[in-house]
């Protein structure tokens, strides 16, 4: 592509930009496309294999001319990848394999011919759904963030073009950067990371800031058990995360951005990278911006994948190349940031909503969502739910629309037990709040929080005091050791933890934990640490009577906990045939004297003093003669 050195050029290749992906998606242009999921999910699924299966199969049986083929971002619905997708008619194919793909090019690309059997089938009318649209996981959802992403390819900037890109970056660049910093903070939007400031407000504060360098740094450090939102909008639009960085750029005087992004990342990465070089070689990147005098550009930076680096001082003593561990604040980095300057720190979330309000406007943005958060959330819907994946939903929407609408309910007919949200620093909702709009301030009224985006969902067969002790090995294993109260407090708490589920506490230990989530929340330095016990609390508020029963009664309740189940042998069922015995690894099974009524062998029994807990013996048992407890 050639430069685009002025603002009459970008709308001139925008529109031509724009007109040939009306074209692809139309069937305007009188070629097929065939569109495969390029999410980190799906690939690991094989659809580069099967991309290029698609390729190899086009050219042998002469159909060049007549498709072609490309990877997108990733399509959300995760537990029915690898997608493919087939423009003009929106088809939606899941589970494609391998095999697959030569009945999809002789049947559909050759004949026009519908492949039924790999299309979606709603668990409800039995009927098969052909178009992406018409699935209930996609009925509520509203793509702001997500713009573009599972549509263009991420790697071609014209396609961004097509699909808005740098319009916003053109608007801003007209006019003021206080105006900019207003629409931001008219449209209502809060930082997506977790803290749900106000995003203009943190601009305002780092315009009005002195400095002769300022910079803006993208979050990417996504740390939370079970999350995927950021990098799914790095890997699907990374040209919308650079245009928004670029705006915030304009808007406080920065001409320097820095993406600091998980190096487990590396799908993410390579693709921010390609888009950085596509907007360079267009001019997008560099000197003197669309002939508008602004200047910007940007590089990558890797985190090491402390969970800790997503906060947000402490992410700037790791690019620094310091010791990845929280600042005391003030001063803000808004004052005082990267390298002592004037310094903004956005989510990648965040910056990718920014494109959208300032092509569409502020009152356009604030129209989705409710009185205090506005626009839509991005969440990794994940855990006992039957539709694994990626959501962005409007704010408001209800926790029972995103698990039973949206997630279509529990698998097996399990019962719903709770929803943690906000990862290791947020809480566990119950039943009695499904009904609840989700919203930065409502659900942290309920005990839990927002957070970067991460929902797993937990039905009856979730032990509570297990899912807290599960949180706090993270916070622990996490903890950067900086401040005493967070360091001290949380290997304390996950000591007590332990003792519970091994059947050692005592009730005392109740108050202990309740006081030390005090003191840890009131003295450690940063957000990390000051949000640890979330989960403990949660879920001592509302499942008090599961450690309870684990403390007096040395009864997991759930038979999750391993220092308090027992596996039996029921000698009536048992037909002693051994198959529980000879897959023993700890050898803890052997026959009894006992030989049930009717039966020629006698039955087995388990030492429960050798007994690993390891449940092999069940899962071989073909009679069902063998309990948990």
């Amino acid at each position: 592509m050639n430069q685009i050195t002025s603002m009459e050029e970008l709308d001139r290749i925008s529109k031509q930009c724009e007109k040939d992906m009306e074209a692809k998606l139309s069937g305007a242009d009188e070629i097929r496309h065939i569109v495969l999921c390029g999410g980190t999910g799906c690939l690991s699924s094989n659809s580069k294999e099967i991309a290029d299966e698609f390729v190899k199969l086009l050219a042998k049986k002469g159909l060049n001319g007549k498709a072609t083929v490309n990877l997108a971002g990733c399509f959300g619905f995760c537990s029915q990848g690898p997608f493919v997708k087939i423009y003009p008619e929106d088809t939606l194919y899941r589970t494609v394999s391998l095999e697959d793909v030569e009945e999809i090019v002789d049947s559909d690309i050759g004949r026009g011919e519908v492949v039924k059997r790999l299309l979606y089938e709603d668990p409800v009318t039995g009927e098969k759904v052909s178009k992406q649209d018409d699935i209930n996981f996609y009925k509520k959802q509203r793509r702001i963030a997500l713009h573009g992403c599972g549509v263009i390819n991420p790697e071609d900037l014209n396609e961004a073009l097509g699909f808005g890109a740098f319009l916003g970056l053109k608007k801003a660049l007209s006019m003021s950067p206080k105006e900019v910093a207003d629409t931001v903070l008219l449209s209502g939007l809060r930082g997506r990371g977790g803290g749900g400031f106000p995003a203009g407000r943190k601009w305002m504060f780092a315009l009005g800031s002195e400095g002769d360098e300022k910079y803006v740094v993208c979050n990417g450090d996504e740390g939370d058990p079970g999350a995927f939102m950021d990098r799914s909008i790095l890997e699907g639009n990374p040209t919308a995360v650079i245009e928004g960085m670029m705006i915030a750029g304009y808007a406080i005087g920065a001409k320097e951005g820095y993406f600091y992004v998980r190096a487990e990342y590396p799908i993410a990465v390579a693709r921010l990278k390609k888009a950085i070089e596509n907007a360079r070689e267009a001019g997008l990147l560099g000197k003197n911006i669309l002939g508008s005098g602004f200047d910007f550009d940007c590089s990558i930076r890797l985190g090491a994948g402390a969970f800790v680096c997503g906060e947000e001082t402490a992410l700037l003593n790791s690019i620094e190349g310091k010791r990845g561990m929280p600042r005391p604040r003030p001063p803000f980095p808004a004052v005082k940031g990267l390298w002592g300057k004037p310094t903004i720190v956005n989510n990648v979330e965040t910056l990718a909503c920014v494109p959208y309000i300032m092509r569409e406007g502020a009152a356009e943005f604030a129209k989705v969502g409710t009185e205090g958060s506005k626009g839509t959330k991005v969440f990794a819907l994940g855990g006992k739910v039957n539709n694994v994946g990626l959501v962005e939903v409007p704010m408001g929407t209800t926790l029972r629309e995103l698990i039973f609408d949206i997630g279509e309910g529990i698998p097996n007919g399990k019962k719903f037990k709770a929803i943690q949200t906000g990862g290791p620093s947020g809480g566990c909702l119950t039943e009695e709040f499904l009904d609840e709009p989700i919203d930065f301030d409502n659900l942290v009224q309920k005990g839990s929080m927002m957070g970067s985006g991460g929902a797993i969902v937990m039905d009856e067969d979730n032990c509570m005091v297990d899912v807290a002790k599960f949180y706090m090995e993270f916070i622990c294993d996490e903890s950067c050791g900086k401040c005493s109260p967070c360091r001290v407090g949380t290997k304390r708490i996950l000591e007590i933890l332990t003792r519970i589920t091994e059947g050692k506490g005592e009730m005392e230990d109740l108050d202990t934990l309740e006081e030390l989530s005090k003191t840890i929340r009131k003295n450690s330095l940063c957000a990390l640490g000051q949000t640890a016990a979330n989960p403990v609390n949660s879920t001592l508020r509302h499942f008090r009577d599961e450690y309870i029963a684990h403390i007096v009664e040395k009864r997991c309740p759930s038979h999750v906990c391993k220092s308090l189940m027992q596996y039996k042998i029921n000698p009536d069922i048992c037909i002693g045939c051994g198959l529980c015995a000879r897959n023993c690894p700890a050898e803890c099974i052997s026959r009894t004297h006992y030989i049930p009524e009717g039966h020629k062998l006698a039955s087995f029994e388990i030492d429960q003093e050798k007994c690993a807990k390891c449940g092999l013996c069940k899962s071989n048992c073909k009679f069902n003669a063998i309990t948990k407890d």
